[in-house]
Parts: C-alpha cells; sequence; structure tokens
C-alpha cells in the first residue's frame, strides 16, 4: 500500500470526521454483537421452561419479552449508528475525491506543453476520473467494512471465548487458511488490476481522439476501420477485465466454503459438548449466529482486499503525475511589472519530443510599444519565438530579456497577465462566445466585449446570431467558421488591455478585404503596446517597425517593408508572389 500512503494527508485534514466515524462504527458493531447473546438467553430460557414447567409461566413471559424488547431496541439503536457511520465515513471519501482531484487539475496545469505533447488527453482524464473514483473507494467503503470486520472479529471472538473456549478454537480454525488465500490471490489482483485501469485509459484515449476527429473520419469514409479497431481495443479490455473477474470470483466460493466448515464444527463439537453438558443450547445457538454474522465480514476482505488492489493501481498511475516537476517554475513570488522591451541574445533552442533545433543563435531586440513583424517559411521557428515569450518553453542558451531581466526571473503569471496571446489554431471553449470573449478579462463589461469584437471585426457575425453573444458554441467552437474562430480569439487577447500583444498568423482564415480593417483596428489597439506580429503575408507585416525573415531557425534578412522589397531574398520574392496573386484575383 506504499502508493496509497500520499492520502495520508487528506486523512489527517479530515480526521476529526474520520475519528468520530471509527467510534460509531465500533458502537454500533458492540449493539451488533450483543443481539446473538440475546437470543441465546432466549433459547435458554424456553429450553429451561420446558426442562421445569413447574415455572411460573407469568416470570417466563416477563423474560422473554424483556429480551425480544432489548433485541428490537438494539437493532434499532445499531441502525441509527450504521446511518451516521456513513455519513461520516462515506463523507469523507468524497471531500477526499473532491481535494484528490483538484490536485491532479492542479499540477496538469502547471506541467509544460512538453508533457502534453508526450501525453494523450484520453489518459490524463481517465486518470482524474477512473482512476480517483477507484481511490475514493479506498478511502470510503474500503476503510468502513475494514473498521466493522476488525471491530466484529475482535468483540464476536471475545464473546465466543468468555462462552466456550475449546469450541471457539474449532470454530477459527478455517481463518488462517482464508488469511494466506486472500494473501495469494490479492498479488495476483494487483498485477491484473494494474492493467485493467491501462486498457481503460486506452480507450478513453481512442474515443475522445475519435469524437474529437469525427469530420475527418466522415470525410474519408473510415467509419468501418474506425469502429474495427474500437472493437479490437473493446475486445481485448473486456478480456482482461474478465481476466480480473475470474481471480476475484474465488474468494466468495470459497469463503462460503470455510464459513460452511465452521458451521459444521459448530454443530458437531458444539453438539458433543452439550450432550456432556459444558455449554448450554443457547451458547450453540449464538455460536451459530456468530459465525454467519462473520460470513459478509469475512466476504467483504476480499471485496476490500479487491478495492485496495485497484486503488493501489489507480493511485500509482496519478502519483506518476504527481511526482513529475514543472519544466517551468515561477521563480520570484513578488509581482513584475512588465512595460514590454524584448531582447533575444544569442538564442537557441531545440524541443524536446522531436529533437527539432527550432532556433539557431537568434538575436533581436524590441522596444516597448515597437511592432515586430516575423515572416519565414513554415518550421523557420516563427511561433517558437512566440511561446518563447509567453515562456511555454525555457531556452536552452543564450539570453531572452524582457525589460533587461532574465525571463525566468520574472514573476509567471504576471509575465503571462501582460500578455494577449492569439494562436494559429483559435482555440474556442464549449461556452457563450461572451464568456469566451471574457476569457481576457474575467470582469469585462459588455461595452467592453463588444468594442472588443468590433475591433477584431466579428461584431456583426455575432449580432447575427439568435442568442447573439450568449449563443453556446460547440467543442472547440466547431459552431463557428475558421475565419470566426480567429476574430473571436483576437477579441479576447484585445479585451485583455495587455502590455504585450502576440498574434501567430491569426489572419490566414479571413479575407484581404476584412484582414485590412482588422489591421487598422488593431494598429489603434496597439498603440504604446509591444506587439509581434507572425505571418505569411506581405499585408499583415507591412506596416511593422521591425520585420525579421527566418530561415531554419536563424534571421536571414531584417528592416522595414521599404527596406526589405528593395533588397533580393525571401521577402521580396513573397511580395511579388502576393502582389501578383491580387492583381490576378
Amino acid at each position: 500500500m506504499k502508493e496509497l500512503q500520499h492520502l495520508n494527508k487528506y486523512f489527517l485534514k479530515y480526521k476529526k470526521q474520520l475519528i468520530i466515524g471509527i467510534l460509531i462504527t465500533i458502537i454500533s458493531m458492540l449493539f451488533k454483537i450483543y443481539v446473538p447473546k440475546l437470543i441465546g438467553s432466549i433459547i435458554d430460557i424456553v429450553n429451561n421452561q420446558l426442562q421445569n414447567p413447574e415455572n411460573s409461566i407469568s416470570d417466563f413471559k416477563q423474560e422473554l419479552l424483556n429480551n425480544i424488547l432489548l433485541i428490537i431496541g438494539t437493532a434499532i439503536i445499531a441502525g441509527i449508528l450504521t446511518f451516521f457511520m456513513r455519513q461520516y465515513i462515506i463523507n469523507v471519501s468524497r471531500y477526499i475525491e473532491f481535494d484528490l482531484k483538484n490536485e491532479i487539475y492542479q499540477q496538469y496545469q502547471k506541467l509544460s506543453l512538453n508533457f502534453y505533447k508526450k501525453n494523450r488527453t484520453g489518459d490524463l482524464m481517465n486518470r482524474i476520473s477512473e482512476d480517483v473514483t477507484q481511490v475514493r473507494m479506498y478511502a470510503g467503503p474500503a476503510i468502513m467494512y475494514s473498521i466493522n470486520t476488525i471491530t466484529l472479529f475482535i468483540v464476536a471472538l471475545a464473546f465466543m471465548f468468555k462462552q466456550a473456549p475449546t469450541l471457539t478454537l474449532y470454530t477459527i480454525i478455517p481463518l488462517p487458511i482464508l488469511s494466506v488465500l486472500i494473501y495469494l490471490i490479492s498479488k495476483e489482483i494487483h498485477k491484473r488490476s494494474t492493467i485493467v485501469q491501462e486498457y481503460l485509459s486506452k480507450l478513453s484515449t481512442f474515443t475522445q481522439e475519435a469524437f474529437s476527429g469525427i469530420s475527418v473520419i466522415k470525410a474519408y469514409g473510415i467509419e468501418p476501420q474506425t469502429q474495427a479497431d474500437f472493437t479490437t481495443l473493446a475486445y481485448t479490455s473486456k478480456e482482461k477485465q474478465l481476466s480480473l473477474v475470474r481471480i476475484q470470483a474465488f474468494f466468495f466460493p470459497m469463503m462460503i466454503l470455510l464459513i460452511g466448515i465452521s458451521n459444521i464444527l459448530v454443530i458437531y463439537i458444539g453438539g458433543m459438548q452439550y450432550i456432556n453438558g459444558e455449554i448450554s443450547l443457547g451458547n450453540i445457538m449464538e455460536f451459530i449466529i456468530y459465525v454467519n454474522m462473520l460470513t459478509w465480514p469475512v466476504a467483504t476482505v476480499g471485496w476490500v482486499t479487491s478495492i485496495i488492489q485497484r486503488a493501489e493501481a489507480s493511485q500509482k498511475r496519478i502519483n506518476e503525475f504527481l511526482k513529475i516537476e514543472p519544466e517551468i517554475k515561477n521563480n520570484t513570488i513578488e509581482p513584475s511589472i512588465i512595460k514590454g522591451n524584448i531582447e533575444f541574445k544569442n538564442v537557441y533552442f531545440t524541443y524536446d519530443d522531436t529533437n527539432i533545433k527550432a532556433l539557431k543563435g537568434l538575436s533581436f531586440k524590441l522596444n516597448s510599444g515597437e511592432t515586430l513583424a516575423i515572416v519565414g517559411k513554415t518550421g523557420s521557428g516563427k511561433s517558437t519565438i512566440l511561446d518563447l515569450i509567453g515562456r511555454l518553453y525555457d531556452i536552452n542558451k543564450g539570453q531572452l530579456l524582457i525589460d533587461n531581466k532574465e525571463i525566468d526571473q520574472l514573476n509567471l503569471t504576471s509575465l503571462r497577465d501582460a500578455i494577449g496571446y492569439v494562436p494559429q489554431d483559435a482555440f474556442l471553449f464549449s461556452d457563450t462566445i461572451n464568456n469566451n470573449i471574457k476569457f481576457g478579462k474575467e470582469n469585462a463589461t459588455d461595452e467592453e466585449v463588444i468594442a472588443a469584437a468590433k475591433n477584431a471585426q466579428v461584431h456583426k457575425n455575432i449580432s447575427k446570431f439568435t442568442n447573439g453573444y450568449q449563443t453556446v458554441l460547440g467543442e472547440r467552437g466547431i459552431t463557428l467558421s475558421g475565419g470566426q474562430k480567429q476574430r473571436v480569439s483576437i477579441a479576447r487577447a484585445i479585451v485583455k488591455n495587455p502590455q504585450i500583444l502576440l498574434f501567430d498568423d491569426c489572419l490566414s482564415a479571413v479575407d484581404t478585404e476584412t484582414e485590412e480593417k482588422i489591421l487598422n483596428n488593431l494598429k489603434k489597439v496597439s498603440a504604446g503596446k509591444t506587439t509581434i506580429i507572425v505571418s505569411h503575408r506581405i499585408s499583415s507585416a507591412k506596416n511593422a517597425d521591425h520585420i525579421i525573415v527566418l530561415d531554419d531557425g536563424k534571421i536571414v534578412q531584417k528592416g522595414t517593408h521599404n527596406q526589405l522589397i528593395n533588397i533580393d531574398g525571401y521577402y521580396k520574392e513573397l511580395y511579388i508572389k502576393q502582389m501578383s496573386e491580387n492583381y490576378t484575383n
């Protein structure tokens, strides 16, 4: 149970509720245990009356009534205590589930982009849902039934030894055998549980990717192949589940057999002792009830063992992620004031997952309030520059300075608060358009949202929707066209009113006329702000204060638009080509 030690901090957090729940459990079991003694007493009273018919009938009836009332009262009290026991212990398991999910989610947010490139979304979802559910079963039902079982065994055996030590010893003969078998089987359950959880992650990943890419699947007509792949994976997962169930199936028949043997021993040995006058008939009845009362707790040993083994396997998978140290750390507690001066000094950067050398000795300087346009072929390192400025990655070599300070010495929250970033692939959430724009500034007014949408040239489109800004978008903003998604994403960055604006080829899906309007609006909005525009279009770059042309992670040209169109090179070629295309159109 080494992996489950991670939960100890939560048990300490809710120790008061757990202690109360445990105490209630013990008291509840004491009341339950007392019932067989009362029943045994009734048997002895009846047996005594049969053997001595001259005894008073009224006294006999009164004794019976007293014992019956005690049984009813004991059962009611035990039932009420059981209710409160579940309220305390099971509720704690829900609190722990809530805390653990939050801990995992916070860790997910801290981890770098490299982590998400190496791990699939379906697997991440499975660990925060299915795996946490398995752990919750350990933190609640497993603990509750374990306490029940332990209390019942201790108290019941104490009562039994007090009544008939020899008979008790015969009764518990099967228990050591049961313990050894549970140990052997639980090891196998742990191994198979781990495999089952891994296949559940694979299923989650496959279905998540299939649903996300359903348009591609339909466009290529590969539904039969996708269905076949899913069926194969589901069948393998089913076999792994059945493999686990088969080993779990040994528990109950084995326990029922051992309990049956205990019953036979009680009847035979107890009967012999009764004949010899060593115990009463009521004692035999008590023992039979005690043995059968132990049937469920003994059976739950297997069930609880299974829960613990599955929880152990799940917590191990959770711990794998929780133990990962985030690559990007906030090294400064104090907030940083960001003005927007940016400087790259001989910066080198290689992507860890692909080993692609994106930047090779890149150097440039951009003063606060200036606009820089970055042009270059696909894969030349343009987007990487923006990712480094947002500190989504840390550089490998050189210096990246913001306001003359190393970027990793700035408060990470302050840095990202000062940046408005529009990615190449606009991502919108399954929420209203209004809330998607407000994602850039949570407390933005409706007027600010509309103003941002107007500057992004998307207000007219939104106004035509039936519900306007309250239109709920589909997953990843599928309700909108590519150009509309880009413009909503631009509005999100504008409403934030940041000191640094980063636009990563965010006008590729809009027509030239709309692009021109957006650029004119952005020129007004970005006044006094440091702006970097990555683009394949000369029209987006021409008004920038500085333009750099990248090729294979290096700057091959730099200057203003007027300077670069008069110099032979990539920029001039791109300019002529695009001018020609515009003239043809």
